[in-house]
C-alpha cells in the first residue's frame, strides 16, 4: 500500500481506466457484488518492530539493513489460522485478502524463485498461507491474495530509491525481462498452490501496462482459473476499482469498486498508533460505501507472533454484531436511492421492492423521504419486530409529484450504532426525479 493519503474531496473512479468491458466479466463478479465486506490482513516482517511495511526503508526512516534484520524476529509462534478465519467469519465478511508478498519482497510461502521467504529466512519456518486459506474455505469465506508487482529486494528490479541508482528498463531490456520472469513465476506459484478467488495487486504505478506485461499477467491468472477476480491495480487490466482510504462523495460510474480502509492510521502492526477507529465510525463508513454500490475491505495488522491486537479484535467483533443484526439490508443488496431522496445511506433489495434506510448517528423523531412514488406496504426496524408508521405530507391529488414521506422513529427503536429501517414497497421502487412542476 502507499503510505500517504490522497487529499481529495472525491475520488473519480472512471470506467475509462479499465480496458475490459464490464459486460464481459459480469457473471464472475456477482459474488463480489453481493459480498459487501472483506477483511484485509497486512502481515510480514514489518510487524516485528512495528514499522511501516516496506515504505519505512523507501522513505529512509530506517536503513534497508535494519529493516531486513526483522527477519530474525518473525516467529508466527502463536499463529492460529482457524482462529483468524473464525474471527473474520464473525464479522459477516464474505472474503479476506492477505499480503502474500509486500514491496519488501519477503514472501509468506516457500517460493522457488527466491530464498527471501518466511520458510527459509525466518524462525517461523513454515508456509503461513496454506493453513489460512484452508481455514477460510472451511468457514465458507472467499480467499484473496495481495501481491506486490514491484519488489524492492530483487536484484533485477530498478531499486527502491527513485534516483540515479535506478536503471532505465528500456535500455537494459535483458535485466528487466529477468525481473518479469521472476515476478510472473511467483504469481504462477500463488495461483497453482492456493487458487485464490481474488488477486489483489499493488505497486503497478511504477511501470506501464506494457512494462509489466499486464495483459500477460492477467492471462496467467485467467488460464489457471477464469473465475478469479483481479483488482484494479494492473494498469487497466483489472476487474474493479480500488480507492484507498477515501470514500467517494458521488457514486462511482464503474459498476464494481472496493474501498480499502485501515483500522487505525497504518496498514500493518504499529504499536505506536493508538488512533483506532470506533465501531460506530467503521459502521458509518461501511453504510456509506454499500449505499454507493461498493465493498469495504477493512484492514488489520497482526503481530509477528500471529496474535491480533485486542483493539482490532474488538472492532471486528462489534462490527459483526451489527452486520448480523442488519444482514438483510447489507448483503445481496444493490445501491440505494440517489442522494437527495434521503439524507443518509440507503440500499435496495435485489428486486428493488424493499428500501433500506440507514439512520445517521442516533437519529429519531421524524425521518423524511422525498420523491418516493411507490406505495409503502410496511415499515420495519431491521433486526427487531418493531413496526413504524408513516405520514404523507403535501400530496396533491391532481399532480403526479409525490408528497413527502415522514416516518416516526421512537428513541426506543434505536440501535447501539446505526438503526436501519426497511420500507416494504408495493413493487419495484419508483422515484420522482423532476423539479416539482405540474
Amino acid at each position: 500500500m502507499r503510505n500517504f493519503i490522497w487529499l481529495l474531496l472525491a475520488l473519480p473512479l472512471a470506467a475509462g481506466a479499465q480496458k475490459l468491458p464490464p459486460e464481459t466479466i459480469k457473471d464472475k463478479m456477482q459474488w463480489f457484488q453481493d459480498a459487501k465486506l472483506g477483511i484485509f490482513i497486512h502481515w510480514g516482517i514489518y510487524s516485528v518492530n512495528g514499522v511501516d511495511e516496506s515504505w519505512s526503508f523507501h522513505n529512509k526512516k530506517l536503513s534497508y539493513k535494519d529493516y531486513m534484520a526483522q527477519l530474525k524476529g518473525f516467529t508466527a509462534a502463536n499463529y492460529d489460522p482457524q482462529a483468524w478465519a473464525d474471527l473474520i467469519k464473525s464479522t459477516g465478511a464474505r472474503y479476506a485478502v492477505i499480503t502474500t508478498k509486500h514491496h519488501d519482497g519477503v514472501a509468506l510461502w516457500d517460493t522457488k524463485y527466491s530464498d527471501l521467504n518466511v520458510v527459509k529466512a525466518t524462525p517461523a519456518k513454515k508456509d503461513v498461507l496454506k493453513p489460512f486459506y484452508d481455514a477460510l474455505r472451511k468457514d465458507g469465506i472467499k480467499c484473496g491474495a495481495y501481491f506486490s508487482l514491484l519488489d524492492w529486494s530483487q536484484p533485477d528490479y530498478p531499486g527502491f530509491l527513485k534516483d540515479s541508482s535506478r536503471y532505465d528498463i528500456n535500455k537494459d531490456y535483458e535485466r528487466w525481462n529477468r525481473y518479469r520472469h521472476f515476478f510472473q513465476g511467483q504469481i504462477t506459484e500463488v495461483m497453482e498452490r492456493y487458487n485464490p478467488d481474488l488477486v489483489w495487486f499493488d505497486g503497478d504505478w511504477e511501470q506501464s501496462a506494457e512494462g509489466w506485461e499486464a495483459e500477460r499477467v492477467r492471462s496467467i491468472i485467467q488460464q489457471h482459473n477464469p473465475k478469479t477476480i483481479i483488482n484494479g491495480r494492473l494498469q487497466g487490466y483489472g476487474d474493479y476499482e480500488t480507492p484507498e482510504q477515501n470514500i467517494p462523495v458521488s457514486r462511482p460510474a464503474y459498476p464494481w469498486w472496493e474501498m480499502c480502509y485501515t483500522s487505525n492510521n497504518n496498514w500493518g502492526y504499529h504499536p505506536d498508533d493508538t488512533a483506532f477507529k470506533t465501531p460506530g465510525e467503521i459502521i458509518s463508513v461501511f453504510a456509506d460505501v454499500i449505499s454507493n454500490g461498493g465493498n469495504l475491505l477493512l484492514d488489520i495488522g497482526p503481530r509477528a507472533d500471529g496474535t491480533i491486537p485486542k483493539e482490532e479484535t474488538n472492532l471486528l467483533t462489534e462490527l459483526g454484531h451489527w452486520t448480523h443484526k442488519h444482514a438483510e439490508a447489507i448483503f445481496n443488496t444493490i445501491p440505494g436511492v440517489p442522494q437527495g431522496h434521503f439524507f443518509g445511506p440507503s440500499t435496495l433489495s435485489r428486486d428493488s421492492t424493499t428500501l433500506y434506510l440507514f439512520l445517521p448517528a442516533h437519529t429519531y423523531g421524524q425521518v423524511e423521504v422525498k420523491g418516493l412514488s411507490s406505495g409503502i406496504r410496511d415499515i420495519r426496524v431491521v433486526g427487531t419486530n418493531q413496526k413504524l408508521t408513516d405520514k404523507i405530507v403535501g400530496k396533491i391529488s391532481w399532480s403526479a409529484v409525490p408528497g413527502l414521506v415522514f416516518v416516526d422513529v421512537p428513541q426506543t427503536a434505536l440501535d447501539k450504532y446505526m438503526t436501519v429501517l426497511a420500507l416494504d414497497l408495493d413493487g419495484p421502487v419508483r422515484l420522482y426525479r423532476g423539479h416539482g412542476g405540474l
